[in-house]
C-alpha cells in the first residue's frame, strides 16, 4: 500500500486509471514510453482485483454478483438460492432470516412487477444483468416499513465507463431459455443505458396426488377423496427499459428511467377423482368416479417511471433528494375447470372466472442529509404513497343440459381498493464514546384503506417506527452490532380480494379482505471478522415478534354457499390474522479461500424455532426448522472455473401441517476467452434426480390432507455472452471504494 501512495504522489492524476477496488487482489499494468534521455513517463496504471462476492455490512448483506463468474447464467430466482441468509424453496417461495414477508426493490425503487406474481417477476430478471443483491436485514428509518421480514434490493449493472458499450447474453436449455441485451453511453455530463429481456420456462409436467379425509359430524359421514393426475405448465416473459442520467453541473444530477414488463404463465391439468363417501347413520356407502380438467392462466402487462433529482451542497455529505415514482399495471387471471363421470360424453359441471384488474401507483419522496460534525449526521424526509385498483370479477356456470356457459351474476362483481401511506422520518448517525457507532431513527405512516366489498370497512391507522444500530468496528477488522427494527407487512391486494378460484372446486383459494396488518419486531445481535487471507466468518442471531401474525388457514365446510349456488366437500384457504410468533435462531456463514485462492468454499447455515401464541388455535410449538447450502468453486485457470452448489431446505411444521422439505444442487462450469470479453457457461441443476418430491400435510378436528407433489426441477444449459464496445477512462482516478477492505463496509 506505502509504495502505491508513493506512485499515485508523483505521477499526474489523468494518467491513473483504477477499475475495482481491492488492493490485496490488485494487479498493475503499466504503459511506458522510453524517452532519449533514458526518462520514463508511466501512461497509464490500471488496477484490476476484485470485491468478495459476500460483503457483510450493518445493516446488510451484499451479495456480488458480477463477481460470481457461474451466476451469470440463469435468473435473479436462481441467485437468490446463493445469498446467505435469503431462502428459497423448489417452488420459488422466498423468506429472508426465515420470513417470507420481504419487501422487493429494484436499484432501490419499488416495480409493480413484484406485486402480482413474485415468481414471474424474479423469473424475469436475468442474472447477466444483475451487479448485486442486498438482503437488508436491518433498514434504517429512511426505508419504508413494509415487510416484517426485511427488504432485498436488485441492484442492476450501470456502466460507469465513457463511451458506447454494451453486453449480450443468451442461454438456451432443457427447461430455461433467456436472453439479453445492454447498451450503454456516457460521456462527460450524460449516460444513456437500454435493455431488453426475454426468458421463457418449456412446459414441464408436475404429477400431483392428494388423498383427503373429509367428516361432517352433523350428518354423521365421512368422504374420503382421491385424486391423482398432472399438470402442465409454462412460463414465459420479457423487460424492456430504459433511463439516462444528466450531470447538469457539479451540485446538481437529474436521472430517470423508464421499463415495461409483459410476463404470463399458463397450467393444465387433467386429474383423476375417486370419491368414497360413508354414511355411518345407515352403514351406507356411495362410490363416484370421474376426472377433471383445468385450465388457469395469468398475465401482466405494467409500466414503471422514475424521475429523481439530486442536489450536492458544498458542504461534504450535505444533500437534497426528490424521487417521483409512478407504475401502472393491468393484471388478468383465468381460470377453466370441468367434472365429468367416468365413461360420460360431456361434463356434468364446469365453471370458468376471468379476474381482470388495473393497478396504480404513485410515489412522491423528499429526503435531506445535514452534516452537523465530522461523526455527528442527521437525515429526515417524508413520502407519500397511493395506490389505486380497480377489478371486475366475471363467472360463468356450464348449463349441463345445453353444454353452453351461463353469467352467473351471484358470483360476479366489481370491486375497487385504494391506499395512501403517508410517511415521515428522522434517523441520525454518530459516534459515541470514540467506540460505539450509532445509527438511531424513528418513522412515522399514517395508513388509510378504502375497499367497496360487501360493507367491508378497514379503518385508518398509524404506526410508529423505531430502529437502532449499535456497532462497534475493531483494529483486527472484526465488527459487532445489536440491531432493532420494526417493521409491517400490510396485506397485499392479492391476500384482500375476495376473488374466489374455483379451478379446483373440492379445494377453494380467495382472498380476505378483513385481514389486518401484521407487525414485526426484529432484533439482531452480530458478529463479523474478515481475515488477511480474505476468509470470512459471520454469526447472527435472532429474535423476531410477529403480532397479527399472517398464516395461511385452510377451513372444510361440507356445504360451502357463494350467494345462491352450494359447493359440498369443499376446503377453503385464506390467509388469517391468528395471534402472535416468536421466531428465535442463529445463522452462521463462512468462506474461506485455499490454494492461492484457487479453491474458495461459501456456506451458510440457518437454524430457527417458532411458537405460536393464539386464541383460536390455542399455543403451538412449530419446532425447528433449518437451512444448509454449501457453495464450491475451483479456478483452474484465470479464464476458467467450476462450481458445485448444494441447497436443503427442511421440512417445516405448520399452523395446521407441515410443508415440504427440498434438496437441489447444480454443477457449472465458465471458460472467458477473447480477453475476458466472452464466455460461454455450461449449468445443470438436480442431474441425477428428474423430480423433486413435495409432501405438504393439512390436519384440522375434521378435514385432513396428504399431498404430493413431483417438481421437474432437473435441467441441463448453454449460455454465451460477450462484451463489446469502446471504452475510455473513468472520471474518477481511484474509486473512493479502493481504500474499504472487501467485506468490511458499514
Amino acid at each position: 500500500m506505502r509504495q502505491l501512495s508513493i506512485l499515485l504522489a508523483l505521477f499526474p492524476a489523468t494518467f491513473i486509471s483504477a477499475q475495482i477496488v481491492n488492493p490485496k487482489t490488485a494487479e498493475k499494468k503499466v504503459t511506458d514510453t522510453v524517452k532519449g534521455n533514458g526518462i520514463k513517463n508511466i501512461q497509464e496504471v490500471t488496477i484490476i482485483g476484485r470485491k468478495a462476492v459476500v460483503e457483510n455490512k450493518v445493516d446488510k448483506i451484499v451479495y456480488n454478483v458480477a463477481n460470481d463468474v457461474t451466476s451469470q447464467s440463469g435468473a435473479a430466482i436462481d441467485v437468490l438460492r446463493k445469498v446467505p441468509q435469503i431462502t428459497v424453496d423448489a417452488e420459488g417461495n422466498v423468506e429472508l432470516q426465515g420470513n417470507p414477508n420481504v419487501r422487493f426493490l429494484i436499484n432501490g425503487k419499488p416495480s409493480s412487477i413484484f406485486g402480482n406474481s413474485l415468481a414471474d417477476a424474479l423469473a424475469s430478471i436475468p442474472a447477466s444483468q444483475i451487479k448485486s443483491i442486498e438482503a437488508i436485514t436491518s433498514p434504517g428509518a429512511k426505508y419504508d416499513a413494509q415487510g416484517t421480514g426485511g427488504i432485498i434490493n436488485i441492484v442492476l449493472n450501470e456502466s460507469k465507463v465513457k463511451g458506447i458499450n454494451g453486453l449480450v447474453n443468451a442461454s438456451a436449455g432443457t427447461r430455461f431459455q433467456t436472453g439479453s441485451l445492454n447498451l450503454n453511453f456516457r460521456n462527460k455530463t450524460f449516460s444513456l443505458n437500454a435493455f431488453f429481456s426475454g426468458n421463457a420456462q418449456l412446459k414441464s409436467r408436475t404429477p400431483f396426488s392428494q388423498d383427503r379425509f373429509s367428516y361432517d359430524h352433523s350428518l354423521q359421514t365421512q368422504s374420503r377423496l382421491l385424486q391423482n393426475g398432472y399438470t402442465d405448465f409454462q412460463r414465459h416473459g420479457y423487460r424492456t427499459g430504459l433511463g439516462f442520467e444528466w450531470l447538469i453541473d457539479k451540485s446538481n444530477t437529474l436521472s430517470g428511467s423508464v421499463s415495461y414488463n409483459d410476463f404470463a404463465n399458463k397450467s393444465i391439468g387433467l386429474i383423476n377423482q375417486e370419491q368414497n363417501i360413508s354414511d355411518f347413520s345407515n352403514s351406507n356407502q356411495q362410490s363416484i368416479l370421474g376426472y377433471r380438467v383445468s385450465d388457469n392462466r395469468f398475465l401482466v402487462n405494467s409500466i414503471d417511471a422514475n424521475l429523481s433529482y439530486r442536489k450536492i451542497f458544498k458542504k461534504d455529505g450535505q444533500e437534497l433528494t426528490m424521487d417521483y415514482i409512478m407504475s401502472f399495471g393491468l393484471p388478468k387471471s383465468n381460470y377453466l375447470q370441468t367434472q365429468s363421470l367416468a365413461g360420460a360424453l360431456i361434463p356434468y359441471n364446469g365453471i370458468s372466472g376471468s379476474n381482470p384488474g388495473r393497478d396504480t401507483n404513485y410515489n412522491l419522496s423528499i429526503d435531506y442529509v445535514q452534516p452537523i460534525t465530522d461523526k455527528v449526521t442527521l437525515e429526515m424526509g417524508t413520502k407519500m404513497i397511493f395506490q389505486h385498483i380497480t377489478n371486475r370479477t366475471g363467472v360463468d356456470v356450464l348449463d349441463a343440459l345445453s353444454g353452453q356457459y351461463e353469467s352467473d351474476p351471484y358470483q360476479s362483481y366489481q370491486l375497487k381498493y385504494d391506499m395512501g401511506i403517508y410517511a415521515a422520518y428522522f434517523t441520525s448517525s454518530f459516534k459515541l464514546l470514540d467506540w460505539l457507532d450509532v445509527r438511531a431513527g424513528v418513522r412515522y405512516e399514517y395508513t388509510t384503506v378504502g375497499i367497496d366489498y360487501q360493507d367491508t370497512d378497514i379503518p385508518s391507522y398509524s404506526l410508529l417506527v423505531p430502529s437502532l444500530i449499535l456497532s462497534h468496528k475493531y483494529d483486527s477488522g472484526e465488527i459487532l452490532k445489536l440491531a432493532y427494527t420494526r417493521r409491517v407487512e400490510r396485506p397485499e391486494y392479492a391476500e384482500l380480494n375476495p376473488f374466489l378460484n374455483f379451478s379446483d372446486p373440492h379445494n377453494i383459494t380467495t382472498g380476505n379482505p378483513m385481514l389486518k396488518p401484521e407487525i414485526g419486531d426484529n432484533m439482531e445481535l452480530g458478529y463479523n471478522k474478515n481475515f488477511e487471507n480474505g476468509a470470512n466468518i459471520s454469526l447472527t442471531l435472532t429474535e423476531r415478534i410477529n403480532s397479527q401474525d399472517l398464516k395461511q388457514i385452510t377451513t372444510f365446510y361440507p356445504v360451502y354457499a357463494v350467494n345462491e349456488a352450494n359447493y359440498t366437500n369443499v376446503s377453503v384457504t385464506s390467509r388469517k390474522n391468528i395471534g402472535k410468533e416468536y421466531n428465535s435462531g442463529g445463522i452462521l456463514s463462512a468462506s474461506l479461500p485455499i490454494f492461492n485462492n484457487k479453491l474458495n468454499l461459501r456456506g451458510n447455515m440457518m437454524l430457527f424455532h417458532r411458537y405460536i401464541v393464539s386464541d383460536y388455535f390455542g399455543n403451538i410449538d412449530m419446532g425447528l426448522r433449518y437451512r444448509l447450502n454449501l457453495n464450491m468453486n475451483y479456478r483452474f485457470t484465470k479464464d476458467f472455473i467450476i462450481e458445485v452448489f448444494g441447497n436443503y431446505n427442511s421440512a417445516a411444521k405448520n399452523i395446521q401441517g407441515k410443508n415440504p422439505q427440498s434438496i437441489t444442487y447444480s454443477i457449472a462450469g465458465r471458460k472467458e476467452f477473447w480477453d475476458k470479453k466472452a464466455s460461454i457457461g455450461i449449468t445443470t441443476t438436480n442431474p441425477f434426480n428428474k423430480y423433486i418430491k413435495q409432501v405438504t400435510t393439512v390436519n384440522t378436528s375434521d378435514y385432513s390432507s396428504y399431498s404430493v407433489r413431483e417438481l421437474p426441477l432437473r435441467s441441463f444449459g448453454i449460455s454465451f455472452s460477450y462484451k463489446f464496445g469502446k471504452d475510455f477512462k473513468k472520471d474518477k482516478d481511484i474509486s473512493s471504494d479502493y481504500l474499504n477492505e472487501a467485506s468490511q463496509g458499514s
